[in-house]
Formats: C-alpha cells, sequence, structure tokens
C-alpha cells in the first residue's frame, strides 16, 4: 500500500486524511521525503544558468513531501506526546537537522542564490533577501571546519529542545496535585467534575508559574502545594539541558560573527537590536515592579497579614471581586465555551473581514474532540481549513498555540489548513481563556488569510516581535460590546451579560497590571540575560536568576516570572529564545493599532484595512511600513503604557 503521507491528501485542502495515517507511516516517509527533497536540491544544480524560476522558485517548491510528513507528525505529538511518538522524534530530528544544514551550507546552491536577480516586486524582493540572510545566517560562507561544527550545535540543539519539552511534560504529569474534596473548596462543581478521578481530584499543572486556581481555592495549604508543584517543574530534570543549550547557542553566535545569541536573533526581528530588546525590559522594569509592590501591600492588607507567591493571586482576586462587585465562578457562566466560539470568535471575523466559518462534519480531526471548520469568503469562495483542539488531557504539551497542516502559497497552489489548540478543562471559560481563545484566533487569522505567493513568506512566517500583533490585536474584540453581548449569555437563563458586568470585566482586565507586567518582565528578563552572556556560562541557575531580577529591579517579594527557567518551554523546548519579549513589543503596535479600531469602529471597512495591510501580506512587505498603511503613522507607544498602568515610563519607538 502506498504511504499516505507520500502524496497530497484527497480531501479538501489537502486535508491529512488522519483515518488512514498511523504512527508506523511516519519514518519510512521521512527517510523518502528526506532524500527526495536532496534530489530536487540537486536538480537545481544542474541547470547552467542560474534564473529566479529555476533556483528561488524550484527552492521554494522543494521539500512538499518532507513539508507534508512533519506538519502532521509535529502536530500531534504536540497535542498527543506518547513514548512512541518521542522514540521516532530521538531518531529523526537528528537526521533533520543534519539535512537542513547540508541544504542551507551548500556554497554552490548560495553562490547561484547571488547570481539571480528578483523580478521588479517587492515580494520577490524580499524573498530573495530573507534567503540570502538565511543560507548566511546558517553557515553558507564558514569554511570546512566552521561548517562540521555548526552541524553538531545545530543537530545537538535539536536533540536538547527536544529534550528540554519531553522533561517538562514528564514532570508537569507526575507533579499533577491529587486533592480531596474538602480542599478544592472555592471551585465549581463543573470544575470538580473535571479534575475528579479514581475517588480524588487529580488537578494538572498548567504552564506558568503562578496557577490560575491559586485565584480561587479558599485553602490556603492547596495554594501552597499547587504554587510548590509548579515550581518544582524541570528543576533537576532539565538543568543540564538548559546549561548546555545556552553553551551552544552561544558557541554558534560567536561561530556566526555574533557577540550573543540574543544579537543573532533579535537581527532578524523588528526590534533589530538586542540592546532595543533589553532597554524595553530594563526601562518598564522599575514602573511595573513598583506597582507590583503596591498591589502586594493591597492584597496583604485585605488577608491582614504577609502574603507570599502562593496567597497573592488569591487575595488579588478577592480584592478585584470587592472592588469591582463580580465574582468569577458567576461570571464563568456567561462564556460557555462553544458559544463563545461560534457567536464570538467567528462573529468578530465575520463583521470585521467577511468570512464565514462553517463546522464541516463531513471532515474528520486527528481525534474525536477535534473540530473541522471551512473558512470561506461571503460570496462563497473558499479560503482554508481550520482546526479547533481546545480539550484539556495530560498529553497535550502545556500552553496554548496556533500551527500550520499546509500554508497558504500561489506558487504552490496551496491553501491554508491550521490548527488552534488550548487545554481547557471546564465547558464554562474564565476571563484568561476567553481572551486566549480570540488571541489565539488571530494567529489562525494571520495564516488562513495570508496572500502570497512564496511559501517562505506566507502567513504567520514573520518575525516574533511582529507575529504576536495580529493575535493581540484580536484579543480586543473579546469584550468590545458588539461582540461580546452576541456570545456573553447566561448557561441556565439565556440572559445577555448585563451593563454593569460586562464594565465589571472590563476593568478587571485592567486590574493587577503591576503584577502582570513584572511577571512578563522578569520573564523577559531571564530570557535577555542567558542569552546575552559572552562567555562562561554560570551553573548556578537559581542564582543566575536571582542576579538577572535584581539588575533590572525585578526582585519584588513574592513575585515569581511567569516562567523560570526549568519550565520555560518557550525559550528552551520552543522557537522563542531571546525573544520573550517580542510579546509586549507587540503590544505597543496592539495597543497603538486599536486606537484605529476604537476611532472608526469595528467595521468591515476597517477590518479589510488591517486584512489587506497586515494579515494578507504576511512577510513579503516591510513591517514598518506595512503598520504605517494600517494605522496611518508610526507606532505611538503611550496606548501601551497607559494600558499597563506605565504612563510615567518611556518606552523605545
Amino acid at each position: 500500500m502506498l504511504n499516505p503521507l507520500l502524496s497530497p491528501s484527497t480531501l479538501p485542502y489537502q486535508l491529512p486524511d488522519f483515518a488512514n495515517i498511523r504512527l508506523e507511516h511516519v519514518e519510512p516517509a521521512f527517510d523518502q521525503a528526506l532524500h527526495t527533497h536532496a534530489a530536487e536540491i540537486s536538480d537545481i544544480l544542474t541547470e547552467d544558468t542560474p534564473t529566479w524560476a529555476n533556483t528561488v522558485e524550484a527552492f521554494e517548491l522543494a521539500g512538499q513531501d518532507l513539508d507534508r510528513v512533519l506538519s502532521w507528525f509535529f502536530n500531534l505529538q504536540g497535542t498527543d506526546a506518547t513514548d512512541e511518538f518521542d522514540e521516532v522524534a530521538d531518531r529523526i530530528v537528528p537526521k533533520l537537522s543534519a539535512h537542513t544544514d547540508s541544504i542551507y551550507q551548500n556554497e554552490e546552491l548560495y553562490r547561484r542564490l547571488t547570481q539571480v536577480t528578483p523580478p521588479d516586486d517587492e515580494e520577490s524582493r524580499r524573498l530573495h533577501d530573507l534567503l540570502l540572510r538565511r543560507f548566511e545566517r546558517r553557515g553558507a560562507k564558514l569554511d570546512a571546519a566552521g561548517k562540521t561544527r555548526l552541524q553538531e550545535i545545530n543537530q545537538r540543539l535539536s536533540e536538547l529542545s527536544e529534550l528540554f519539552g519531553r522533561n517538562l511534560l514528564a514532570d508537569t504529569k507526575e507533579l499533577a496535585v491529587t486533592f480531596t474534596r474538602e480542599e478544592l473548596d472555592g471551585l465549581s462543581d463543573a470544575q470538580l467534575e473535571a479534575f475528579a478521578e479514581d475517588g480524588a481530584y487529580k488537578v494538572p499543572i498548567e504552564l506558568p508559574t503562578t496557577q490560575s486556581l491559586q485565584a480561587e481555592l479558599t485553602n490556603a495549604e492547596s495554594r501552597k502545594k499547587l504554587f510548590d508543584a509548579s515550581r518544582a517543574r524541570g528543576v533537576e530534570s532539565n538543568r543540564d539541558v538548559i546549561l548546555e543549550s545556552v553553551a551552544l547557542r552561544q558557541e554558534r553566535a560567536k561561530l556566526l560573527g555574533f557577540t550573543t545569541h540574543a544579537d543573532y536573533i533579535i537581527a532578524e526581528e523588528t526590534a533589530g537590536t538586542a540592546d532595543a530588546a533589553r532597554a524595553l525590559v530594563a526601562d518598564l522594569a522599575p514602573a511595573a515592579a513598583a506597582n507590583a509592590e503596591a498591589e502586594r501591600k493591597l492584597a496583604a492588607e485585605l488577608a491582614g497579614h504577609d502574603i507570599d507567591g502562593a496567597d497573592w493571586p488569591y487575595f488579588e482576586a478577592r480584592r478585584r471581586e470587592a472592588e469591582l462587585d463580580f465574582n468569577e465562578a458567576e461570571l464563568r457562566k456567561y462564556f460557555p465555551r462553544e458559544q463563545v466560539l461560534v457567536d464570538g470568535v467567528f462573529h468578530a471575523a465575520k463583521i470585521l473581514y467577511g468570512i464565514d466559518v462553517i463546522r464541516r462534519e463531513d471532515l474528520a480531526g486527528y481525534r474525536d474532540d477535534v473540530d473541522v471548520w471551512e473558512v470561506k469568503e461571503a460570496d462563497g469562495t473558499g479560503i482554508g481549513l481550520l482546526l479547533t483542539d481546545y480539550s484539556a488531557r495530560p498529553s497535550k504539551r502545556g500552553g496554548a498555540w496556533m500551527s500550520t497542516f499546509m500554508e497558504q502559497s500561489r506558487l504552490r497552489g496551496t491553501k491554508p489548513v491550521v490548527v488552534n489548540v488550548m487545554s481547557i478543562s471546564s465547558e464554562l471559560l474564565t476571563i484568561d481563556d476567553v481572551t486566549t481563545m480570540f488571541h489565539e484566533f488571530g494567529h489562525a487569522l494571520h495564516g488562513l488569510l495570508s496572500d502570497v505567493r512564496y511559501p517562505s513568506l506566507s502567513g504567520t512566517n514573520v518575525p516574533r516581535d511582529w507575529v504576536e500583533f495580529p493575535s493581540q490585536i484580536n484579543e480586543n474584540y473579546a469584550f468590545a460590546p458588539e461582540i461580546v453581548r452576541n456570545y456573553a449569555r447566561h448557561v441556565d437563563t439565556g440572559e445577555v451579560i448585563p451593563d454593569e458586568l460586562l464594565d465589571a470585566v472590563r476593568e478587571a482586565r485592567q486590574f493587577g497590571q503591576g503584577f502582570a507586567t513584572a511577571e512578563y518582565l522578569a520573564a523577559s528578563a531571564i530570557d535577555l540575560a542567558w542569552h546575552s552572556l559572552e562567555d562562561e556560562v554560570p551553573q548556578d541557575i537559581e542564582a543566575f536568576e536571582a542576579e538577572a531580577l535584581r539588575e533590572v529591579g525585578l526582585d519584588v517579594e513574592g513575585l515569581e516570572p511567569r516562567y523560570r527557567s526549568s519550565w520555560f518551554n518557550h525559550i528552551f523546548g520552543g522557537g522563542y529564545s531571546a525573544g520573550y519579549y517580542s510579546y509586549l513589543w507587540a503590544e505597543a503596535l496592539d495597543a497603538d493599532g486599536y486606537t484605529l479600531v476604537e476611532e472608526q469602529g469595528i467595521t468591515r471597512e476597517t477590518g479589510q484595512k488591517f486584512r489587506d495591510t497586515v494579515l494578507a501580506v504576511g512577510a513579503s512587505r516591510d513591517y514598518a511600513e506595512a503598520y504605517r498603511d494600517f494605522r496611518g503613522r508610526d507606532k505611538d507607544t503611550r496606548p501601551l503604557l497607559v494600558r499597563r498602568g506605565l504612563a510615567g515610563s518611556e518606552l523605545m519607538n
């Protein structure tokens, strides 16, 4: 039988035929696809005279079998990791790293790229520049010894990234906390039902340090058990992985002519320099720390005693309820999951972009609880497919994300197939859950509404401090009056959320911004500190983190960084090393960009402008120009400072 991963799917939009693909198909398909891709690259080198078509476009067309295999494998590994998946990853990841290096270190292929002249359009010119930089950043200009060493480093870093994520997932599973019913006082019946297991209640650990249930559990010991379990992840299992990763990244940066890994990474971001990213954190940290400390004191006054990181969220939540007059458990009843998705997330997209999102009952996802939706233009033209995978399970990697099974490309003739993933334990959502659902769909829109020729420039293939802009601006629609009143209806009575409660929700989202900003900046400081090292890597991780926080004034009593190194999957298991700062960098664009929406309204005209200038163009346009085309001017950082309660600070433009 033919391997289903080695030919395009016959399903709509080339949706993978999940029912007929099994893990045993992966390695044979991977090996064949690797061979095919190598042959396609060799064919490029046989052409007598390099041209745009036979070199650049041929390069962009190559590797489609490999893309198909990898998208199926890594998407499913992230959403339902098993020992069997991990064993396959152990075997294919080193091969993939070596294969990638062999392409980007090919001197003849690089020489041919330098000889071609792109067509006279911005997208082609940007692709040409991108490919030249990519080859150079991956060692095309190194001597033989340098290339060999770079290959060794890249292969080992790929292995370490896999290992970090695997260790973190294993620790997260093992450290899930078992409680009695009495210990979970403060939770709703629906929450208890979600955690029920073998006569007890097992609460999984969420990816951030501070756990959301700390705000609800009335029992101080229960809050502490959950918080301590969160902070125990990876402390032993990931220690050596972290230190070796940092050292190898540092060595690679120097090999390629950069002072630090942060310099190497941020040279390709819209921030431009590592100094700009470090300045962002350093400039905002003092005000954020002062605001956080003031919030902690107010929460402690309410508690009647000093509080630490385990108790802070609980008393902050009580203070918020008292000052804003609402109960979060009751508020959840206005946010049933399906209602938020269909009547909120999809409804906003229809108003803004004129698109319809329609469930495809005839198409199956990779699990029974994964839904498939078709996205269409107003005239019925198909745009692509969206898969939604929202249910929590122990084998799912923590956090929330968007990924692709197929990218949009006019050159390849492909339309997008994207997936949104979250880990939701209840059918009734929190404010944070609602916001995250809108956020991830913002990423999905970036992939779905892409309209470019070349796959390398498609959708979310943009710098990390730009990729978060569409997702973060989409968060704003979650609680905009014309959107929220369409979906926030009481699960029992059908009552639309009252205006006074909606006002409280909006105020609640701004409540505690000192803590939220400081914990985020603290994680960013740790990330940049590791990746700004020039020489010896310190061996005491806890001491290194403490010094990094002290240097920027974020050593606030009771404040934990959103992530510490041992469970910082973004930077040691994902693609955000030296880039965690990018969420705030993009938020400056989001806060300013949304002022245009506030001025002009949530309308089809406003949405189309954002679609045309940002979502559709991917990486095919200069990002500053794209922003100016949307906003009508360069960004203004003041809206961000106001939103974050930092109006007395200054942020670099």
